[in-house]
Parts: C-alpha cells; structure tokens; sequence
C-alpha cells in the first residue's frame, strides 16, 4: 500500500447502533477508511458495486438476505473483494460456512478495535498476494518447460541420468476424522522451515470437500476443475497460474469449490497434473479422500510415499490392517507406506506397542493430541507448526517433516534411476487399455 492510500472498507450490519459503533471504533486508524455502510444484504451487494471497496465486514444475520448469500453474490461478480465475517455465534458450521462462501476472517461479537483492525489489515495484506488469471491454454511442448517464475533457485547437481523429479507424498486417512488435512498442511510447512528453499506444493484432491484452502486462509477462483477443461494442452506454467502461494512460500492447488464439480477431475486429470509438477518441485503434497475408487488409487499408484494416518480408534486400526493388506495386493513395496499415529493420548488406554503389535508394522511417527491448539489453529487458517513452534504437537510434525527430507536426500544424492519405473506409477500419462474395476486390480478379475 503506498504513502497516503487507505484500505476502502463498507461495513454491513442490519442494526444502525452497531454501523455507528464499528465506524468509531475505525474513526483514528489512519490507514482504513469506512466508504460506506449498508443495513441488509441487497443494500449492500448494490454499494458493493457502487463504492469497489477494498474489504467489506458482514454480519452474518440480517433480516433479507443473510451474510454468507451476500457474500456468495458480491464474490461471483467482484472477486477482488474481500470479505470479514461477523457473528454473536462462534459455532464450527457458521465458520466453515462462511469461509467456503469467500470469507477470510471470522470475528465474533464483541470484539476489540485491535482485533477489528488486525483483520482488515490482515485480508487486505493477503490480497494483495493473489495469482493473476491463467493465461490462455498453449501446446505442451516436448521441450523441458522453465522453471516456475518466482521459484527459489539454488545451486545443485542433478541427478545422474535425469533432472529434478519430485518427492509425491500422499496422505490417506485409514477413517474420517483422523486428522489427514491438519496434518498434510503442517507437515507442508514444517519442510518449507527445514529446507529454506524447498519447492513445495499441496494438491488438495479431497476433490468434493477440500479444506486446505480454509486451513491456510487461501482464496482463489482457480481449482483443479480448470484443468480438466483443457486437460490435452495445460502447460506447467498454466498450473502455476492455478495455484495461491502461502506467506510460508509454499504453493497450494486447490479443491473444486462445488462437489458438483468434482467429478470433472478425473484419474487421467491427476497423471497430468503430477507429471507436469514433478519437475519444478522438491515436494508434491497431496491431500486424499477416505476411499479406494478410481481415482485415488491412481493417486497412490503415483506416490512415492503413502502416510497411513491413524488414531487409537479401533476402526482406524483395523482399516489400517486392511490398507496395509491391500497394498500388498496392489504390489506396493511395503516401504511405501508409513504409519503415523495422529491424535495420540496415552490416557486413551491403547500403547504404541498395542497398535505395532496388532497391525503388524511400526509407527513412523507418533502426533499428541491437542484438540485445543488444532482446532484454534484450523478456525484462524494459521498452521500450528508457525504460530506454535515451541508446542509438543509441533515439534512431533517437525520430527515428522525431517525424516520425509531425509528419505529423500540419499535418493537425490545416489542418483538413482527414477522412480517411475517401479510397478503402480507412471512417468507419463498412459492411455488404459481398460478400466478395470478396484476388485479387478486385486484379484485379477
């Protein structure tokens, strides 16, 4: 923002006292300015366009059109926008609500002036930060595309017999509500505080309900639907144009932001996809779906390394059993999988050695359980591992980030062939000669 420039705010509030009361509360900060102030949700889609304000705060409740649909409504027509939500209610539904409909901070009344003007500041700094629209889609070249602009370059030596070939790390959850996302993103950052100048990038293929975008307050327009629309002639500087990058360096290509459009981002899409980072990245960090359809096995036929995330649930134990039974299965080395136990209380009554001893594999690394510190984490889009470096539970995702890096160091160094040849990945999209079905892949039906 240059000398005299101000952040334009509209403030939406159905309650006159409450308008008056954020405009004073605003009236000494120097560099935020109320253009305007609007008492329902169609007032203040119609002063939205009128006044092009930078941000604008919303209250949540109003008596025609409720915040999230305004919000819905401004964003599809003015996405440069951005939006603070406000509510007496503090529940975990109205957040993810409103996030999903655009909003980048969530502020329950009452609030402090600091609070109010930390906010603005905040969403109007991240704005500022977001990728320009994606050029119109070109022919992929056989020629090896240029390195990503704005990508850190260091001085290595490459690989015998090749160039840089990224490490694919894929998260799967041996059940829902073992933490996987939360502990994708973290670990993402964790790499980028070990490796200063690694190249990293989530793919969050939780195509129908993603959440890497709320968890690192991440907003775009831009999704992996968009590659499927031009899937034969994306380049990897097309998908660089998909992606928002995180203060943290790390770069994210999002979820569809409708379910509807999941389906669109098929396995073929996804080769695509990996096949064009692979070469610009020291790590692709790749969300998953509790499943075994189509498409997420292609995505574990393409990692190098699978987390196998579970809890002390019995559940997640014993699908874990069943995971490791059907990689073996799907003929995957038994090294490409690594067990994490996430969420891990030892006044739960079930040990490590309980978990080793019943699925018969050892424990990578073990998370704690901080419900608290997580939960604050997910609900302010700030990854724990930087707001609370000092934390236990931070300290275990470090553990955990370090000895991903160290696997993929002596890999880099020996100069091994690449990876790819192995059975279950592919370095190039490969037509099908069918489409066989899971059950087929396991047992040859």
């Amino acid at each position: 923002m240059g000398a005299g420039d101000k952040i334009r705010l509209l403030i939406v509030d159905d309650i006159p006292e409450t308008r008056e009361n954020l405009k004073k509360l605003l009236f000494f900060e120097n560099d935020i300015e109320v253009v305007g102030t609007a008492g329902s949700g169609t007032e203040a889609i119609e002063l939205a366009h009128k006044l092009q304000p930078d941000v604008i705060l919303m209250d949540i409740n109003m008596p025609d059109i409720d915040g999230i649909t305004t919000i819905e409504r401004i964003a599809k027509d003015l996405p440069h926008i951005q939006f603070i939500m406000m509510s007496v209610q503090g529940e975990t539904d109205y957040l993810r609500r409103s996030m999903l409909a655009g909003a980048r901070e969530f502020l329950v009344k009452p609030f402090t002036a600091e609070e109010l003007c930390s906010s603005i500041r905040r969403v109007y700094s991240l704005a500022q930060q977001r990728p320009a629209p994606p050029p119109p889609p070109t022919t992929v070249s056989e020629t090896p595309a240029p390195p990503f602009p704005g990508t850190p370059q260091v001085p290595e030596a490459a690989p015998s017999g090749g160039g840089r070939r990224a490490q694919l790390i894929c998260a799967f959850g041996a059940k829902g509500g073992v933490g996987t996302s939360t502990l994708l993103v973290n670990t993402a950052i964790a790499l980028r505080h070990h490796h200063a100048h690694a190249r990293i990038v989530i793919v969050d293929c939780d195509l129908q309900f993603g959440d890497v975008g709320v968890m690192l307050n991440m907003e775009t327009t831009h999704s992996l639907a968009d590659v499927a629309s031009s899937i034969d002639e994306i380049d990897a500087q097309f998908l660089e144009n998909l992606m928002v990058t995180h203060t943290s360096g790390v770069k994210a290509l999002l979820a569809p932001p409708s379910p509807a459009d999941a389906e669109l981002v098929t396995a073929e899409v996804l080769k695509r996809v990996f096949t064009l980072l692979r070469p610009h990245f020291d790590y692709i960090l790749v969300d998953t779906r509790t499943s075994l359809n189509e498409t997420v096995l292609t995505i574990l036929d393409e990692a190098d390394t699978i987390l196998l995330i579970i809890t002390t649930e019995i559940p997640a134990i014993k699908n874990a059993k069943m995971f490791f039974e059907v990689a073996e299965q799907l003929g995957y080395p038994e090294a490409k999988v690594k067990l994490v136990l996430n969420k891990y209380d030892p006044r739960d009554g079930i040990g490590v050695d309980a978990i080793q001893g019943s699925i018969r594999h050892p424990i990578l690394v073990t998370v704690s359980d901080d419900a608290r510190l997580t939960r604050n984490a997910v609900n302010q889009g700030i990854p724990f591992v930087t707001s609370h470096q000092r934390a236990q539970i931070a300290q275990e995702v470090m553990r955990l980030a370090n000895t991903l890096q160290s696997a993929q160091q002596p890999a880099e160094q020996a100069g091994q062939p690449d990876p790819s040849a192995r059975p279950g990945a592919s370095q190039e999209p490969q037509k099908p000669k069918g489409k066989p079905s899971l059950f087929g892949r396991l047992f040859g039906r």
